[in-house]
């Protein structure tokens, strides 16, 4: 667990950043603008949670640190507000599909006509033109498309990542620093711009490294038959005697070493051969997993706790706390009785502020609102004929 100074504000403190509600990779770029310190305020529709979201606002850990206001976006009333809104604020991102909302007349052309200046971020799985750009589609297609889940699994099948790969690592992270830049941009020029951030760009992005070893000829296609993928013994994991898991990663020769010291097979000849030699690794795998399959997972920690083997227990989710690097580095945090990671990077001067909870769907919709400008008795009107709606 952390704790942080409840004055920090984050060094975006100031940006303003409009939300417009949708799922995935584009209220990660939100949460993670928020976590930075920026004032963001999420925009849903009256009534709405997406079916495809099945956790509940009050746990849902990517709405955190910011403000929801509802507003009916298909009313020209709700969407003159939402203009009023951007006239002062720094970015606006959204994630549906291309063209959506220009036929909600909030495009980039509709926003940049009352704010030149503005940033508009844009999250989409194909990106805004290509051919597939308009078709439905969720991380695995993604990825698999950009060539990254095609070396991801067992030698028999594909496995995919979760959708940490795709949605967050290489789409609303991505988002995440196209808009700040986008950001230092605008404030030189004067001018914003789109940022076109599709999942399918970033995921390709992310296999860079791999390009370079296939150049090279020390990277083949398929699975299992490589240094990364879980061909070779002294890069993998391995099962313990409680049915628990550990991570070996020795790649060089000093942490090579000091695995098989913890091991106990210092001087075995077949193991200290070359470790390059990929007929040996089936072998070796094998040797490693019957080894490693005769201690449990905390009697192998505890042989390998300040050496410089590269062996570490494989920890559950829910369970980052209560490791000692964890728990030291405040890997977690708890908010209103909601675990959830701690913000990063980490600021000397500006450090981050603790989330604040996942708001409820316009909770703060008169507050917020009013903090932005709008005047209590045009929000007042606007409650009255259900252009806006506060919860309760």
């Amino acid at each position: 667990m952390t704790t942080v100074d409840g004055n920090s504000r984050g060094p975006l403190h100031g940006v303003r950043v409009i939300e417009l509600a949708g799922i995935g990779p584009s209220p990660f770029t939100a949460m993670l603008l928020a976590d930075l310190g920026a004032d963001v305020i999420r925009v849903q529709r009256p009534g709405y949670h997406s079916p495809a979201n099945p956790v509940s606002p009050k746990n849902d850990v990517l709405n955190r640190s910011r403000r929801c206001v509802s507003i009916d976006l298909k009313s020209d009333e709700g969407r003159a507000l939402v203009l009023d809104l951007v006239r002062s604020a720094d970015v606006l991102l959204e994630g549906f599909r291309p063209g959506v909302t220009e036929r909600l007349g909030l495009g980039p052309e509709d926003c940049s006509a009352v704010n030149e200046a503005l940033v508009y971020g844009r999250m989409t799985g194909w990106g805004q033109d290509g051919a597939m750009a308009l078709a439905a589609g969720h991380d695995i297609n993604y990825i698999s498309i950009a060539g990254a889940l095609a070396p991801m699994g067992t030698a028999e099948r594909p496995v995919p990542p979760l959708n940490l790969l795709g949605d967050f690592g290489g789409g609303g992270m991505l988002l995440a620093l196209g808009v700040v830049a986008g950001v230092l941009d605008a404030r030189s020029s004067g001018r914003g711009q789109v940022v076109d951030a599709a999942v399918v760009d970033g995921t390709a992005l992310l296999t860079s490294m791999l390009y370079g070893f296939m150049a090279e000829g020390v990277w083949t296609a398929g699975r299992e038959q490589n240094l990364l993928d879980g061909a070779c013994h002294f890069y993998n994991v391995y099962e313990c005697a409680d049915k628990r898991w550990v991570a070996v990663g020795c790649i060089e020769p000093q942490f090579y070493a000091a695995m098989l010291s913890g091991l106990g097979l210092t001087g075995d000849k077949e193991l200290e051969s070359d470790q390059s030699d990929k007929t040996l690794w089936p072998a070796l795998r094998k040797r490693l997993a019957d080894v490693f399959a005769t201690k449990t997972q905390a009697e192998w920690i505890a042989i390998f706790d300040g050496t410089d083997a590269c062996v570490t227990p494989v920890v559950e989710l829910g369970d980052v706390q209560d490791h000692p690097h964890g728990a030291s580095r405040g890997l977690m945090v708890e908010v209103d009785g909601l675990l959830q990671p701690t913000p990063a990077p980490r600021f000397s001067r500006t450090p981050l502020a603790v989330p604040t909870r996942p708001p409820l769907p316009g909770e703060h919709t008169m507050r917020a609102l009013a903090d932005w400008g709008i005047p209590a008795e045009k929000l007042e009107g606007l409650r009255d004929r259900g252009v806006i709606v506060e919860s309760a």
